[in-house]
């Protein structure tokens, strides 16, 4: 690869991908000189947010459906067990988060690359690490976008599900209709057609914005109607069964982890520096959304107990004026975080394919390409309108690979020349990690398939 000078501009600066040429004095062990480069002089801030933006897009990210599925997650693991192990999955999440941003600023300097992706920064440790695993580089990168892809296209499923009941719980209400699902979520199609069509982070951060007042307005109002009737903790379970627990974890995955638009949000803010460290945009951020999770997953579960439901804002009193603003607050939030939920899969598959094109068609291959994409979201929503399974096989397949076992094999690899410290502590933790990310693949993925087959029984 070679390095880019200083006096070259911006538009030359090329990411780092699976065809560039890496020096063979680059690969092999971390050395002091690596320090000298500093890939954020590298980068092409033009288009950059704030630390106000980043912060913005990073609580979006995660406080979204998720959040409202939590007292049901808690009702899964019981209010003492669930409480423990929601800070706890936040931690793990967190610092999972930590390590990968952490590793790819490490592989940028060993590189001289201005910036990774997710996949880069894993096809740069298989490429930078042992001998016998570099061959595997290219599969690794291949590996982790179409993990992306795929689990936030599950992730947009769930979004339009969420929306069209929300909509349909208040519609059928006013209008004393009983339409189905279905049709809420084809209605949906135009203003999801038109989010899939942003192509820059910082044109998403006025709707960030606006879902996170909207969010934030809903979940206040949803806090004062569980506080104004929270009941005794004799009314619920404080450990669940262990038949209940894979949905417990699988939920809470799906709903804390956002792993996906972090390093397009820290390669985009105009002091990447301030992504990690303390106090930091990732410190701030998991703060506030643990936290939140919490409380609302343990008091919506003592509010409602075993009658809580796959979102929590489906058990406000419909009959209220109050609750419907509710539903509908959340449930525009929830459209608008569609477009950043969808950027990173979108941008994924057209850098893919855009070789494909000639360059006369490229824009309108791309806006077809963004149509398509939005359009399996849709269909996929149609098929199974049900939020519950739906919710934990996504975190059980999706985040538990994405979120947690890359993230600890990529900071493994890069790390084992010498950097593993003391005992090997890196080894022992990564492994941890990467057991408990399997268990919950397992277990998760097989109650929820189970429960979808329920489902088309019924």
């Amino acid at each position: 690869m070679g390095r880019i000078e200083k006096e070259e501009s911006a538009t030359d600066m090329k990411e780092f991908s699976s065809s560039t040429k890496i020096a063979p004095n680059i690969i092999g062990e971390y050395k002091e000189k690596d320090e000298l480069y500093d890939p954020f002089e590298h980068r092409d801030k033009r288009n950059a947010t704030s630390d106000l933006g980043a912060t913005a897009h990073l609580l979006k990210s995660s406080l979204g459906t998720g959040i409202l599925a939590m007292p049901k997650a808690i009702k899964n693991g019981g209010v003492l067990f669930g409480g423990i192990g929601t800070i706890i999955i936040g931690i793990i999440c967190a610092h999972c988060v930590h390590i990968l941003v952490r590793t790819s600023h490490v592989l940028c300097r060993r590189t001289k690359t201005p910036q990774m992706t997710y996949a880069d920064t894993a096809y740069a440790a298989f490429l930078c690490g042992p001998k016998p695993i570099r061959p595997w580089a290219f599969v690794s990168k291949v590996f982790v976008n179409t993990a992306l892809c795929a689990t936030y296209v599950g992730g947009a499923c769930v979004y339009v599900v969420f929306i069209a009941a929300s909509l349909k719980q208040v519609t059928d209400f006013r209008t004393g209709k009983d339409i189905d699902v279905r049709l809420y979520i084809v209605s949906l199609i135009p203003a999801l057609i038109l989010l899939g069509q942003v192509r820059n982070l910082k044109y998403l951060v006025p709707f960030s914005m606006l879902a996170n007042i909207f969010m934030m307005s809903g979940f206040a109002i949803t806090l004062y109607y569980i506080f104004s009737n929270v009941k005794s903790i004799e009314n619920v379970k404080l450990f669940s069964s262990a038949e209940q627990l894979p949905h417990f974890f699988a939920t809470v995955i799906f709903a804390i982890e956002g792993i996906g638009v972090v390093m397009p949000v820290a390669n985009n803010m105009k002091k990447p520096q301030h992504f990690l460290g303390c106090p930091s945009v990732l410190n701030i951020t998991m703060s506030i959304v643990v936290i939140l999770y919490a409380v609302m997953g343990v008091f919506g579960y003592l509010t409602y107990g075993e009658a809580v439901e796959a979102s929590i804002t489906l058990n406000l009193p419909i009959e209220e004026t109050l609750a419907q603003v509710v539903k509908l607050l959340i449930a525009v939030a929830v459209l608008f975080t569609y477009g950043l939920q969808y950027f990173v899969p979108l941008e994924i598959l057209w850098n893919a394919i855009k070789p494909m094109f000639n360059h006369k068609y490229v824009a309108i291959s791309e806006t077809m390409m963004r149509i398509g994409m939005v359009m399996i979201t849709v269909i996929v929503a149609i098929a199974v309108p049900k939020l519950d399974p739906f919710i934990s096989l996504v975190g059980a397949i999706f985040f538990s690979i994405l979120g947690i076992s890359i993230p600890a094999v990529i900071e493994t690899i890069s790390c084992w020349e010498n950097h593993l410290g003391t005992f090997k502590w890196r080894l022992w933790k990564n492994s941890l990690l990467l057991i408990f990310a399997l268990l919950a693949l397992g277990f998760g993925s097989w109650v929820s398939v189970l429960d979808i087959i329920d489902y088309y029984k019924q």
